[in-house]
């Protein structure tokens, strides 16, 4: 391992084994720690609104239901727009130095938000600047491409669970300080007390990745990689499973709050960041699955399992019990969780598993190696984009069920509906017996 000024390094060889615990796994387990860092305080910022507007009662304030998931899906969508041309900046401009620009970005939306949330502003001017704040959806595709590249293919699955678990976990804990809040100064709090927390923070995070995080020469050199992808049809199939777990993940996230305020729970804050919290935690467990198992069995049976779940979620909501509503709930979330580890496992096994046919067909292993790191990341903020994607349409699924129905239960059937699919489509292109070469993904 070679390093140039201002913290490049060149040659970087995760799968030669001498140099991986010589000094390759020392490196990518630190640049691991302070991604994760950044990359949860980026999705604490892309979710706070999922907290200030329970801060924000209709006799202050003067919003309606519609308009408060207005409010939420907005940065939801801006989210999914910027993860593409992010990913892309860690080859531009290297995958440390794009952490810390990133998270400089996220200034922006907060100062804004500290400027205007006051009672009286006015719905357009809110619903500028919550989109602003889906700058910080972009922070997991960067991460998640930098990441990849420090890797081998044996340990992908974990380090990018563990990536991507921690950063999910900034939407749960963002709804835990809403609480802490609520809690020690009641409920009539200014929600800008929420962003005088968040904007040290930021300042501190990106510190801390200037000065210990590293760029990889080599992940520079992906010039094309976008256009490669776009024509593997793999790259749209698993973007629309991710669109079943990780869009479910941050829809519900943003979305769960007002669904339990518009049932009238008191207080939903004090329970609404239990359901990210467990899916976050558990997102790493489901890529540790897909290492032994095959993300694509995982992936099957997960599906399976949400489409069965979210029928008792439905159920659960005309028990009258905001308890078993609530738990029915978790499990769906922790579900979600699982599903983006074992999703995210398929994506370097695609690559890896097309690149072994060539290799035994006389191609060179190590050229194989970087083109499978290289459209491996590319795959991963196309898939990321989409996904995120999803979370709009979550949010837009509960707003219209709301306002046609009074209730959720429109957008439970369609959830129902959609993981069915996505189980059917796992099972149909990756699981059952085929000759495509795609056997171990």
């Amino acid at each position: 391992m070679q390093r140039r000024p201002h913290r490049w390094i060149d040659h970087w060889r995760p799968e030669d084994q001498r140099f991986w615990d010589a000094v390759g796994a020392r490196t990518a387990r630190r640049n691991l720690v302070f991604s994760i860092l950044s990359e949860h305080i980026g999705f604490s910022v892309w979710t706070i609104w999922s907290v200030l507007v329970l801060f924000m009662p209709a006799s202050k304030y003067g919003f309606t239901v519609g308009d408060k998931f207005l409010l939420t899906t907005t940065p939801a969508a801006l989210g999914s727009l910027v993860r593409l041309p992010y990913t892309f900046a860690v080859a531009k401009f290297g995958g440390r130095n794009w952490t810390v620009v990133s998270a400089l970005l996220l200034l922006v939306p907060s100062v804004l938000a500290l400027a205007v949330l006051k009672p009286g502003v006015s719905l357009g001017t809110l619903l500028v600047v919550t989109g602003l704040a889906g700058v910080g959806g972009g922070n997991f595709a960067s991460s998640m491409a930098n990441i990849n590249n420090f890797y081998p293919q044996r340990l992908k699955g974990r380090a990018l669970g563990l990536n991507a678990g921690g950063g999910n976990i900034g939407v749960a804990a963002v709804q835990i300080v809403g609480a802490v809040i609520i809690a020690t100064l009641g409920a009539a709090t200014d929600p800008r007390v929420l962003l005088w927390i968040y904007v040290p923070l930021v300042v501190l995070v990106a510190a801390t990745a200037w000065t210990r995080m590293d760029n990889l020469t080599e992940a520079t050199n992906d010039s094309g990689a976008l256009r490669e992808v776009a024509r593997h049809r793999h790259t749209w199939i698993i973007s629309f499973l991710y669109i079943g777990t990780f869009g479910s993940f941050i829809g519900f996230g943003f979305a769960f709050g007002q669904v339990l305020a518009a049932s009238e729970v008191a207080h939903p804050v004090y329970v609404v960041w239990l359901g990210a919290f467990v899916g976050s935690l558990i997102r790493p467990v489901g890529g540790m699955l897909a290492d032994r198992f095959r993300g694509s069995t995982v992936t099957l049976w997960n599906f399976v399992a949400m489409t069965l779940v979210s029928g008792a979620v439905l159920a659960a909501s005309h028990s009258g019990s905001v308890p078993l509503f609530v738990a029915a709930f978790t499990v769906l979330f922790a579900l979600t969780g699982v599903g983006n580890g074992s999703v995210y496992k398929m994506i370097p096994a695609i690559f890896h598993a097309r690149g072994a046919v060539r290799i035994a067909a006389g191609a060179d292993l190590e050229q194989e190696a970087f083109q499978a790191r290289r459209l491996s990341s590319a795959l991963v903020g196309v898939a990321g984009a989409v996904g995120a994607f999803g979370g709009v349409l979550v949010q837009i699924a509960f707003r219209q069920s709301f306002l046609s129905l009074g209730n959720g239960d429109a957008a439970y059937i369609a959830f129902i509906a959609f993981y069915a699919v996505c189980a059917a489509v796992t099972w149909a292109v990756y699981v059952r017996p085929t000759r495509n070469g795609l056997d171990g993904v």
